[in-house]
């Protein structure tokens, strides 16, 4: 018996912030929540920086213009 195997790549849909966290909402349903700590440039950014991102491709990375951060999905799912 064979299984078929299908390979996705986990997208962002949004992203928001609490005062302690970033959380990415993915495309399928899932949400990735992470210490903003982790990301020195967005600790340091006000809300109108946070609140103007592009989502990278489909949503496979996330740009934050104002402060000159990248971020990948992968990268965030990986820790």
């Amino acid at each position: 018996m064979n299984t078929l195997v299908i390979e996705t790549c986990a997208l962002a849909k949004s992203v928001k912030f609490s005062d302690d966290d970033m959380i990415v909402s993915l495309v399928d349903g899932r949400t990735i929540t992470v210490p903003l700590l982790w990301f020195p440039r967005l600790v340091s950014a006000n809300q109108k920086q946070l609140a103007n991102y592009e989502l990278l491709g489909d949503g496979e990375g996330i740009h934050w213009p104002d402060v000159d951060e990248d971020i990948s999905v992968a990268g965030l799912l990986r820790g």
